[in-house]
């Protein structure tokens, strides 16, 4: 990464979100005098990881980068799965929710993995399914499983603790719990020995100095537990902050859910003794019907269905912008965010001779301070998804050609991002355009204008620039009803002029600056789509 002086300058002055969290953690470690920083992220295997747990990985990474150009401390990545919590419900995307039943209860790391393939459990197949796409990624992290950390001992010292300051653990969760759960609360959740099971029960007896606790068994007999060596784990809650102390972390970001309860894993991480990290409260994806979306309940894009139709770059974007407003993630966000990252991209290389506003380009931070260079192709996805359309095609080598009529030095070998485009625009436009096309035949006036159209399109040479086209698609469009007057007294031409072709010759609402797409499919092809939409060949599809 670059670390010029006058990058670092404007990187402590910088408004970008990522560079405002990083001053926060360097204004803590100055006061703490410490010479590493543990960034950490959560993840909960009780589902099959969706791209929510992706984003908060990615997000904590673009904050890690951004504090390693204003400070040298060496920094860590901690992604750590909660898969020793039990399995309270059986998730609704599971093949067999059977198979399942009987496991209710235990770690997710015992209970079966009704996948199939050579994962041990349900536990270790959702994690693998994590650090598949992590890795895909190119992310730099370690990850973590409770379990193994409990069982090993790593968190036996801090356990104890727990138990040392088993009070005033209880005393901050039990004003937050109701008079019937008060009854029964304990932050030490023991395994049962018979059963397997993670219980949920009172404790009868709590001894610091033996290191165990006292409570009744599900056959209601008592037993003395020790709390070490993963014979215990703690509830979720008092866990977040135990984990905070034990590992010292210093940065952790989670979901608008987790906002009311940070305070309670702050004050137990202090209890414990060590102070809390910093925070970043993000707030939580919608599905296309304005709810959350869930690892439980399968809603929403997953990764690898966000990655058949764009590449990680776009859904990097999409976890940078705005990551305190609520947006909607479902497959028709995809487009727009594959050319917001083309743009952007574009734009970091104009911005050289301005830090500051490279380190407000999303791209700076989607890849760590070093962008790489733009193909310069010029063509964006909405341009290919229309080609597409009009091509008709699952071919990649139909697209091809219509890319070389236009751009002759463009090929698959030496621009791969676009050849890559290509590939997502045909199969996005074959799950979800085309289902959803819906042509109309043109009115009278209509019909007249696109014959309008049609004659001068013809008339102009081939190899006429999109602008070309552009200006003469305009001066057809500089009619009634399309005529508006500018706040100059000029006149120009009204969106509907443009909504008209897009839905008598593309079947669809909008669509690419038209002379564009002209440019790409070809005056001559544009002008045999006129003609057949005007002999209702279109209307009938």
């Amino acid at each position: 990464m670059t670390t010029s002086p006058a990058l670092r300058e404007a990187a402590y002055a910088s408004k970008a979100w990522p560079f405002e969290e990083a001053r926060k953690i360097l204004k803590r470690v100055e006061k703490t005098g410490q010479k590493s920083v543990l960034f950490e992220t959560g993840y909960g295997p009780s589902g099959l990881p969706h791209i929510g747990t992706f984003g908060e990985v990615a997000r904590t990474t673009m904050v890690r980068k951004a504090f390693s150009l204003i400070s040298d401390l060496p920094t860590r990545l901690l992604c750590f799965s909660d898969d020793m919590d039990g399995m309270r419900k059986i998730p609704d995307n599971v093949p067999d929710k059977n198979f399942l039943a009987p496991h209710l209860h235990k770690p997710l790391t015992v209970v079966p993995n009704p996948f199939g393939g050579n994962f041990e459990s349900f536990g270790h197949h959702n994690n693998a399914m994590l650090r598949r796409f992590l890795d895909t990624f190119g992310f730099e992290y370690e990850f973590a499983s409770a379990t193994d950390y409990y069982k090993s001992g790593k968190f036996d010292d801090m356990l104890i603790r727990v138990l040392e300051k088993y009070d005033a653990i209880m005393g901050v969760m039990l004003p937050t719990l109701g008079e019937e759960r008060q009854a029964t609360y304990s932050p030490v959740l023991p395994i049962s020995p018979t059963s397997g099971r993670v219980l949920y029960v009172p404790m009868k007896d709590v001894n610091a100095k033996a290191g165990t606790v006292t409570f009744a068994d599900e056959d209601g007999t008592d037993v003395t537990l020790d709390v070490r060596g993963g014979r215990t784990k703690l509830q979720w809650k008092p866990d977040f902050g135990m984990r905070w102390a034990a590992l010292h972390v210093d940065f952790e970001m989670f979901g608008k859910d987790h906002q009311t309860n940070a305070p309670i894993y702050d004050r137990i991480c202090e209890i414990l003794g060590v102070p809390a990290p910093e925070h970043y409260v993000y707030e939580l994806f919608l599905d296309d019907k304005g709810q959350k979306i869930s690892k439980s309940k399968g809603n929403g894009l997953t990764i690898d269905e966000w990655l058949t139709y764009a590449d990680p770059n776009s859904l990097a974007l999409y976890m940078y912008n705005k990551p305190r407003e609520a947006k909607r993630l479902y497959f028709d966000v995809i487009p727009r965010a594959v050319d917001e990252y083309d743009a952007f991209l574009n734009a970091y290389q104009k911005q050289a001779e301005k830090p500051a506003d490279q380190l407000m380009n999303p791209v700076w931070h989607i890849h760590g301070g070093n962008p790489p260079k733009p193909e310069g192709t010029n063509l964006s996805f909405t341009l290919l998804l229309n080609l597409a359309t009009v091509a008709n095609t699952e071919d990649k080598a139909v697209m091809w050609a219509f890319i070389k009529r236009y751009k002759p030095e463009l090929s698959p070998e030496s621009d791969p991002r676009l050849d890559s485009l290509v590939g997502y625009a045909i199969r996005y436009y074959q799950d979800f355009v085309k289902p959803a096309k819906k042509y109309r035949a043109a009115d009278a006036g209509e019909a007249a204008a696109l014959k309008d159209l049609a004659a001068a399109l013809a008339a102009l040479p081939e190899g006429s620039t999109p602008e070309e086209i552009q200006t003469k698609v305009y001066e057809i469009g500089r009619r009634e009803p399309y005529t508006t007057t500018q706040k100059d007294g000029s006149t120009g031409v009204a969106q509907s002029w443009f909504n008209m072709l897009y839905q008598i010759l593309l079947g669809e609402e909008k669509g690419p600056r038209f002379g564009s797409f002209v440019a790409l499919y070809g005056l001559g092809n544009t002008v045999k789509l006129i003609e057949t939409a005007l002999q209702g060949g279109l209307a009938g599809q």
